[in-house]
């Protein structure tokens, strides 16, 4: 599939952007979600990054977009959107809808309410939790778990080498248990 986005890239930027927008926005935009914690940042901040995206692509040879990677690449640029972000200090409004409530769109297969409501309540802690990692170790755990990247990839995005992408996804994984451990869990009703 990356061979023929970018085979399209080559021939003709704007039908290739195109393709190359309907194949990763969905992965960029999952990236972006998990690591704002708002829907609305993260439409933005995808844009931003298929906006960077583009008019980095018009600068390019086509021999060079022929030889891109463009999922790393996407998501070099998301991350670098994000910090950007982040390090201006600008806030947009919230999303009317929390990330916790997009979550629940999510397709559960729990036969039952109980069973339901542990998934949810799991989903909310996770999502809390993910929000309180470091910048680093976050993106890496995002990249790694949720997006799919291999750890190479998130080399190449990060712009550090592979031991140091598994460093990262380790502890952002070990500081998770330690923050999902430490939240008890709801109290549950019992049934008479």
């Amino acid at each position: 599939m990356a061979e023929q986005v970018t085979a399209r890239l080559a021939v003709d930027l704007d039908d290739g952007f195109t393709e190359l927008v309907r194949v990763h926005a969905t992965a960029v935009r999952a990236f972006l979600l998990r690591v704002t914690g708002s829907a609305t940042e993260a439409d933005d901040l995808g844009q931003d990054t298929f906006l960077r995206a583009y008019t980095a692509l018009q600068g390019y040879s086509p021999q060079r977009r022929r030889e891109l990677r463009p999922r790393a690449w996407l998501m070099t640029i998301a991350a670098n959107a994000w910090r950007n972000h982040v390090r201006s200090g600008v806030r947009r409004p919230v999303s009317a809808t929390p990330v916790e409530d997009v979550c629940q769109a999510w397709p559960d297969r729990s036969p039952g309410p109980d069973e339901r409501a542990d998934t949810a309540f799991d989903r909310h802690r996770l999502v809390s939790a993910l929000t309180e990692l470091p910048e680093n170790p976050r993106v890496a755990v995002v990249l790694r778990h949720i997006v799919g990247l291999s750890y190479q990839e998130i080399a190449e995005a990060q712009g550090c080498p592979v031991g140091t992408v598994k460093a990262q996804v380790s502890r952002g994984i070990g500081s998770l248990r330690q923050l999902m451990a430490t939240e008890d869990p709801p109290p549950r009703e019992v049934s008479k």
